[in-house]
């Protein structure tokens, strides 16, 4: 039997206590959230129960969690989309040769490195130009009616779309830089060898290959999305997303209700990541 090595436990308990320390809240949440009806937000447990989800669909007084719940959703499937469909075209142009591409790309991904709330801000300042600039338009072009009833250009599906696309984007490029630089450009000479389209090649041979990064892209897409709240901040409008809401009810809510609402939020974003994994494996198996 082989005898562990001198460095092996000190280094054992230093990754045991940063899996502590960095799911140890996930778990504390999660158990918390099925207290017993008279339990409440710390330990010891009192009884074991269900009750506090049903309270959480009953509402949080004059939040609408199911509203936020299916606003996030939505979001987070648009944003998914536009980071598969966009990382995926500027994958491809790269491959051709940009000109100015590599300024293009640090652009890309600076957001990366800016404080979030500084993003969020800065796209908020931008939309109040951009209806500052409407308001004059609609003032010279005498359309009384419609200035009175305009309100902003900011809402969840411009600048909140915009801001949450500046956080996922940058994701997605990374790895479709990554995907393109190793593959293979023998697969596409062969195919336009045997007579394929530009077009057919790309169907047929590439995007196959490419389909498990493409997912992994989406997942990323989605649940940066999902759980975005400094650049959601500032920039989605007059409604709110299912993290601002639970923000918001940290402050409000006494209850173990905010824990069940937390594990809610988690599961989904598991079950995304599960959905993601067996698509994978999924498409491996396929081209296999």
């Amino acid at each position: 039997m082989d005898r562990r090595a001198a460095s092996f436990w000190p280094l054992a308990i230093v990754f045991g206590l940063f899996v502590l320390f960095l799911y140890g809240p996930v778990f504390t949440i999660f158990t918390l959230s099925f207290q017993g009806p008279q339990g409440g937000l710390t330990f010891p447990m009192q009884g074991l129960s269900f009750h506090w989800y049903q309270e959480l669909f009953k509402g949080l007084g004059v939040v609408d969690i199911g509203a936020a719940l299916k606003r996030s959703l939505a979001l987070g499937f648009v944003v998914m989309l536009l980071t598969v469909l966009f990382s995926l075209l500027a994958g491809l142009a790269f491959r051709k040769g940009v000109k100015g591409g590599t300024a293009l790309f640090y652009v890309s991904v600076a957001s990366l490195i800016m404080p979030s709330i500084i993003v969020s801000l800065g796209i908020a300042l931008q939309f109040r130009l951009l209806d500052g600039g409407v308001k004059w338009l609609l003032e010279k072009a005498g359309a009384t009616e419609s200035l009175e009833n305009y309100t902003t250009l900011m809402g969840m599906y411009t600048s909140g779309l915009g801001a949450h696309l500046t956080w996922t984007l940058p994701f997605g490029l990374l790895i479709m830089f990554a995907v393109f630089n190793r593959f293979n450009p023998a697969y596409e000479e062969a195919a336009r060898d045997l007579g394929a389209t530009p077009w057919q090649s790309f169907r047929h041979v590439v995007l196959p290959l490419i389909a498990p990064s493409l997912v992994g892209v989406g997942m990323f897409g989605f649940t940066l999305s999902w759980d975005e709240i400094a650049r959601s901040s500032q920039t989605i409008g007059d409604v709110n997303t299912l993290p601002l809401e639970l923000q918001g009810l940290t402050s409000t809510v006494t209850t173990p209700s905010i824990y069940a609402l937390g594990t809610l939020t988690t599961v989904i974003s598991l079950v995304v990541i599960a959905i993601t994994l067996a698509s994978v494996a999924w498409l491996r198996k396929r081209r296999a």
